[in-house]
C-alpha cells in the first residue's frame, strides 16, 4: 500500500472521509475547509500538510493552500487531521459567541481577550461577567464556563487606590507603559479580592453550552445577590457545633478502631491536593490552539 492508501485506510477507520486526486490526498474538514496531504517521499515516507479552502479551483487567483506541517507516519497524518477538526470546532464556537449567531446568545455581547484568543467575556446582570475559555487538549474541544459576580463598588475602590498612590510621597518616575501596567495590575488585584466566582462546568456538547449560557444570563441578577461576600469565619461557624468534645467522650465512637483514619494507619493529610475550583488553565495552556484558531479563522 502506498503512503496515501495507508493514510486513507486509517482515516476510514476513524470514520473520516478522504479522496485522492493525483499526488494529493484531500480530507474535508467542513464545507469550506479541507486538509491536503501532498506526498514528497513515498519510501521514507513523507507528506506535506496544507490547509485550504474547499471546492476552490486551483487556477483561481485567490486560491491559496497554506503549508502547516509535514508528517512522516500514518499516525502523524491522522493526528494532523484530528487537530484541524478540533481547531475548526473551536473557531466555529468562538464565532457563534462573538457574532451572536445563535438566538440563545444573541443578547450577550462577548468580547475576545486581548492576550488569550480562546477566552471570551460578556457582561451580565448588574455588575457580573460570564466567561468562556475554549481549549482543545488532546484534540478534544472543551468550553470552561465561569460566572463572576463583581463588587458594584469595584471601580470606586480602584479609583480611590489610584488617588492615594498619586497623593503619596513616592518619588518614582513612571512611564506611560508603567502607569498602564500599574493600573491594570491594581484593578486585577482589587477584582480578585472583591469578586465571587461560580464555576458552571466544562462542556464538550456545545449545543448544551449555549443553553447554559442563556440560563446564566437569565439568572445573573439572582446569582449576584446570592454570591454576595460573607464575613470571615462564617463558614467555620457553620461547623462549630461539631467541634466540641461530645463525640470524644462517647464510648460508642472509641470502641471500634478498625475504621479510624489516623497517623498509625498511614493516612497522610498531605497526600490530599486541593481541587482547582476555578477551573483555570495553567499559564500558557492552549496558546498553540489559539494561534491555530486565529490562522484557521483567517482562511475562512
Amino acid at each position: 500500500m502506498s503512503f496515501f492508501e495507508q493514510i486513507a485506510a486509517a482515516l476510514d477507520r476513524e470514520d473520516i472521509e478522504s479522496r485522492v486526486n493525483g499526488d494529493t490526498l484531500f480530507v474535508p474538514i467542513t464545507m469550506d475547509l479541507e486538509v491536503q496531504f501532498v506526498t514528497i517521499d513515498d519510501e521514507l515516507p513523507a507528506a506535506e500538510v496544507y490547509v485550504a479552502a474547499a471546492d476552490v479551483d486551483s487556477d483561481d487567483d485567490d486560491f491559496e493552500a497554506v503549508l502547516v506541517s509535514v508528517v512522516f507516519s500514518v499516525d502523524d497524518a491522522v493526528e494532523a487531521v484530528a487537530h484541524h477538526v478540533a481547531t475548526d470546532r473551536v473557531v466555529t464556537l468562538l464565532r457563534v459567541l462573538l457574532d451572536g449567531e445563535d438566538d440563545r446568545v444573541a443578547d450577550l455581547e462577548f468580547e475576545q481577550d486581548a492576550e488569550e484568543a480562546t477566552l471570551v467575556t460578556a457582561e451580565v446582570g448588574e455588575a457580573s461577567l460570564l466567561q468562556v475559555l475554549v481549549t482543545a487538549n488532546g484534540n478534544e474541544p472543551v468550553a470552561h464556563v465561569r460566572f463572576i459576580a463583581q463588587d458594584e463598588n469595584l471601580d470606586d475602590i480602584v479609583d480611590q487606590a489610584i488617588a492615594e498612590f498619586w497623593d503619596s510621597d513616592t518619588e518614582t518616575i513612571l512611564t506611560d507603559d508603567d502607569r498602564r501596567k500599574m493600573f491594570a495590575d491594581l484593578y486585577a488585584d482589587a477584582a480578585s479580592l472583591r469578586n465571587e466566582v461560580l464555576t458552571l462546568g466544562a462542556f464538550t456538547d456545545f449545543d448544551k453550552l449555549l443553553d447554559v449560557l442563556s440560563l446564566a444570563a437569565d439568572r445573573a441578577e439572582e446569582w449576584e445577590d446570592q454570591l454576595a461576600p460573607v464575613e470571615d469565619g462564617f463558614a467555620e461557624s457553620l461547623y462549630s457545633t461539631y467541634q466540641g468534645d461530645d463525640w470524644a467522650e462517647d464510648d460508642d465512637y472509641d470502641d471500634n478502631d478498625e475504621g479510624d483514619l489516623d497517623d498509625d494507619d498511614g493516612f497522610d493529610d498531605d497526600e490530599l491536593g486541593d481541587d482547582d475550583l476555578d477551573g483555570e488553565e495553567s499559564e500558557g495552556e492552549g496558546d498553540a490552539v489559539a494561534d491555530d484558531a486565529e490562522a484557521a479563522d483567517d482562511k475562512k
